[in-house]
């Protein structure tokens, strides 16, 4: 069964830095574009940061360009966020995404709080 597993949320300064992962299984990882969305509490979900399945190309939100870093290792079926230079406006839920044109796959999110 399609499963993805997002891990590395957690307690942050501002300024500082986490890495999320996500662990998938069930599907065939290297054709789907992965993305990473968030959802702060009254704001609507927004998409932080795609890959392409080949992974040649990203794209970022502005509001974490320069900041965030995507990458995917398909060989461990695994994408990653890199989150440098954390805000307080940054908080938020984190959700891993999987789509291909017959198929859309989420994880169960993983928090992220960034607060002095």
């Amino acid at each position: 069964q399609v499963q993805l597993v997002e891990s590395g949320g957690g307690l942050v300064q501002p300024g500082g830095s986490l890495r999320l992962s996500c662990a998938t299984s069930g599907f065939t990882f290297s054709n789907f574009l992965m993305s990473w969305y968030r959802q702060a509490p009254g704001k609507e979900r927004e998409l932080v940061a795609r890959i392409t399945a080949t992974g040649g190309g990203t794209n970022y939100a502005d509001s974490v360009k320069g900041r965030f870093t995507i990458s995917r290792d398909n060989a461990k079926n695994t994408v990653y966020l890199q989150m440098n230079s954390l805000k307080p406006e940054d908080t938020a839920v984190y959700y891993c995404n999987a789509k291909s044109v017959w198929y859309d796959h989420w994880g169960q999110g993983t928090q992220v709080t960034v607060s002095s």
